[in-house]
């Protein structure tokens, strides 16, 4: 395989931002598109805040690649010189006898993660602020952190920029077309561009870029929900970011500012999108009976009533694992999409293997778990 040195990376985000930044970081020629600009508030990043997680819901092949984020994130940090990551811990709370919990706590001690399993006694000392039903643990993973996303993104963007890349904004790109003899043609209302090898990383336009992808990805609107608490003393002891599995299935994080509290809740919850263009932005008041009652039960000293609503866009598969690899049939054009709610933790991560795949033409990080029938991994 022919090692490609002109790379378009298709959209400038979550994925995308990192890409850049690796790919101009080993010498590439990276000419970056998005149909608006770094940090946006249109796509799946928003909100001030993400979790990190070490300590992970799920298959445990993703445990190396949050250990190479874990890295990257530092990385990351050190080279933009802004802060992106503050460890706070993160609470993860569930059945005790479900599979997911069964699954976490056997990897997470399997892995010698750095955690802690706590039971109802113990998280209402420590983190009076969450209520424990009968049957459930709580894992602190200490590892845990709150990463700022629109940061992220924009420090990403910004240090590819600084090795070299060049970020065409607010450009949509209309069409991925493989070339006659190799490479692709990158088309937008400003003409075309030839690249060697196209990195498409566009979020929710997935399936309006690429309808030839062999599983659509099945976007969803997301409500984001910011609360007050009722007692001065919600945040003391460090207030983690926290998940609950099912049968709850949200998560929150403290604000920046430590005055209020980000709620989300599951892919389950949201609607599909049908168009990402026409995204309805405007929350209703009964899309919000489930925060409250979500309130009621688990953290009664957060005012139910939001002081601010946000509404985004993530990409769900079928599997929960992430579309990562080449298109079928086209070695030219690398496809990263549908991270189903979990994949800005392993951004900076598929920044590093979207490098490898458009670069070496393989990688030697652990990822053919994540590639699904119809397209492959390296």
């Amino acid at each position: 395989m022919r090692i490609p040195k002109r790379v378009a990376v298709i959209g400038a985000g979550s994925m995308g931002s990192q890409a850049m930044w690796r790919l101009a970081a080993r010498g590439a020629e990276v000419i970056g598109y998005d149909r608006y600009a770094p940090g946006h508030d249109r796509g799946a990043a928003g909100g001030e805040t993400r979790i990190f997680r070490a300590v992970h819901l799920g298959d445990p092949g993703y445990i190396p690649l949050l250990r190479l984020a874990d890295r990257m994130w530092d990385r990351l940090q050190r080279e933009s010189g802004f802060s992106l990551r503050r460890r706070s811990g993160c609470l993860v709370m569930g059945e005790t006898a479900s599979p997911s919990m069964r699954l976490l706590l056997s990897a997470s001690s399997t892995h010698r993660l750095d955690h802690e399993v706590l039971d109802r006694e113990e998280l209402a000392r420590r983190y009076p602020q969450h209520r424990l039903p009968d049957g459930h643990t709580a894992v602190l993973d200490r590892e845990g952190a709150i990463i700022r996303p629109e940061a992220s993104i924009q420090a990403a963007a910004a240090r590819a920029e600084q090795l070299g890349a060049r970020l065409h904004r607010y450009t949509p790109v209309r069409e991925i077309a493989p070339a006659a003899g190799g490479g692709v043609h990158i088309v937008t209302d400003q003409g075309t561009d030839h690249v060697d090898t196209a990195v498409v990383t566009v979020g929710p336009w997935i399936n309006t870029l690429l309808p030839a992808l062999p599983r659509s990805v099945d976007i969803r609107r997301l409500i984001s929900s910011w609360h007050l608490p009722t007692r001065h003393d919600w945040f003391a002891g460090g207030a983690p970011a926290f998940v609950r599995s099912t049968p709850h299935d949200c998560y929150g994080l403290p604000s920046p500012d430590g005055i209020s509290v980000k709620l989300g809740l599951s892919f389950a919850r949201y609607l599909p999108v049908p168009d990402p263009e026409r995204l309805d932005r405007t929350v209703r008041p009964d899309e919000l009976a489930t925060f409250r009652e979500l309130i009621g039960e688990l953290m009664p000293d957060l005012n139910p009533d939001p002081i601010r609503l946000s509404v985004y866009m993530e990409g769900y598969t079928d599997s929960g694992n992430p579309l990562v690899g080449r298109l079928p049939g086209e070695d030219d054009i690398i496809v990263m999409a549908g991270f189903s709610g979990s994949g800005f933790k392993l951004s900076p991560a598929m920044g590093e293997i979207a490098a490898d795949l458009a670069l070496d033409g393989t990688t030697e990080h652990p990822i053919d778990f994540l590639a699904p029938a119809g397209v492959g991994a390296a």
